[in-house]
């Protein structure tokens, strides 16, 4: 659940500052580079005071000292130790000018944002993990090759990438099984980027380089959110319904074997897999990746528990009141005479929370009967041992089910020593060549 839907778990780690309303036009623009460096070294100096002074109006409204200190300290915490900062950039709009800082952490790269007003003041101030680098273009070569491929029709489609293989020099009527990637919750791209990863990307190629087909497509959060926009939306239309629209068109491509196209869901994406076999009807099999077994709400819940302490060992004032709220928020969610529309957990309607509730993946598993790979690494922080044995007390004595735990492997399958944290995600890594060799065996057996 690495995802906007779960930011305060997975993303908790980029701490935002709202952006204040920008300054009307002057006739001398300040030195925002200046001002913004100036801003920085206050915090680095703990003169929080004397930071605020810095701010316009709203902005010193919106976030008062104290709020500042909390957001600044917690960063060594959860990002390592502080070490340096890179220039700056500047972008001008009306009446603001943004400048973006580099932040060097020894467990993460960061930016700093901060806009400054024509008057000089400071009216928005962010910070959050560095973007990821572009994705490298496929090797010249490589024994595949990408081409876009969109998802449903019309406006209302979503792009995406098919790897494909060239094919290994056999009849040209040979045809190769396919995989569709599923995301996990929030606005995912078909990269599936998490801080400075793209697991979807090295699974992709990973597996197209085996002789596998592989599918990913940006999530319609991502690609299209106007479409949740004043009506009710369920998870299906968030997850389900174009998993199922990508089975199906996969299944109608030149060179993919009809009868041998499998999901692949992540996280969230696998906690819906099971669902999406059953609506399509055409899936032959299951890959489960960091998939819940338990309800998401009381996961979400647990989580935010478990991250309270990684940092420091212990649960502010702050973060207990926040879980106190989460706990209160679930509990409304549930409660039946709750307006569907009210807006609780991370600010998304009852009826969407519901619509998750509901699900219940061990149990559409095993009414799918499909072959399933289960994939578990020991490190994970999100979906955690519990999960893995819910999984595992199900389908243990289940011949078509297989299941892979790997030691060193987090929530995103990457490889990685000691206690997990949300700041390896900043990271740079790749997902693990024995899972995507494991995965390319499995789908090859079936």
């Amino acid at each position: 659940m690495a995802n906007e839907r779960l930011k305060a778990l997975a993303f908790a780690f980029a701490m935002l500052l709202p952006l204040a309303a920008l300054a009307q036009d002057g006739a001398k623009r300040p030195d925002a580079a200046a001002t913004a460096q100036q801003l920085l070294a206050h915090m680095d100096a703990g003169e929080y005071a004397q930071a605020e002074a810095m701010f316009g109006a709203d902005m010193a409204t919106a976030v008062p000292v104290e709020k500042l200190r909390a957001v600044w300290e917690s960063l060594p915490a959860q990002a390592g130790e502080a070490r340096g900062r890179g220039e700056p950039a500047l972008e001008s709009k009306t009446g603001t000018q943004l400048a973006t800082i580099p932040l060097h952490y020894a467990k993460a790269e960061l930016v700093a944002k901060v806009a400054v007003a024509d008057d000089g003041r400071v009216v928005g101030f962010m910070i959050q993990p560095a973007p990821p680098p572009p994705a490298p273009a496929v090797a010249a070569d490589a024994n595949f090759h990408e081409t876009d491929f969109a998802v449903g029709d019309g406006e209302r489609a979503l792009p995406g990438t098919l790897a494909m293989p060239y094919g290994d020099g056999q009849a040209p009527e040979k045809l190769v099984p396919a995989v569709v990637l599923v995301h996990g919750s929030g606005p995912q791209d078909r990269d599936e980027t998490i801080g400075a990863n793209k697991p979807f990307l090295d699974i992709a190629r990973g597996l197209a380089a085996q002789g596998i087909a592989v599918l990913r497509y940006e999530k319609r959060t991502k690609a299209r959110p106007q479409d949740f926009v004043g009506h009710d939306f369920s998870v299906d239309d968030e997850t389900t319904n174009d998993a199922v629209l990508a089975v199906d068109a996969l299944r109608k491509t030149p060179g993919i074997d009809p009868a041998r196209v499998f999901v692949l869901g992540h996280s969230q994406g696998g906690m819906m897999a099971p669902r999406i076999a059953a609506v399509s009807s055409h899936v032959a099999g299951l890959v489960l990746l960091a998939a819940p077994s338990r309800p998401l709400l009381d996961i979400v819940i647990e989580q935010n528990r478990r991250l309270a302490v990684l940092d420091d060992g212990k649960t502010s004032d702050d973060e207990r009141d926040a879980i106190n709220k989460l706990v209160e928020q679930v509990r409304v969610t549930r409660d039946p005479s709750t307006d569907p529309a009210t807006k609780t957990v991370l600010e998304q309607p009852v009826g969407y929370w519901r619509s998750v509730d509901a699900v219940d993946p061990v149990k559409e598993a095993e009414a799918d009967a499909l072959p399933m790979l289960v994939l578990q690494g020991a490190r994970d922080i999100q979906v955690v041992d519990a999960d893995w044995q819910g999984w595992k007390a199900a389908f243990h004595d289940d011949p078509k089910v297989t299941f892979k735990l790997y030691d060193k492997l987090n929530h995103l399958g990457i490889a990685g020593e000691g206690e997990g944290s949300l700041a390896e995600y900043m990271k740079p890594g790749h997902v693990d060549t024995q899972l995507i060799d494991d995965t390319a065996a499995w789908i090859k057996a079936h």
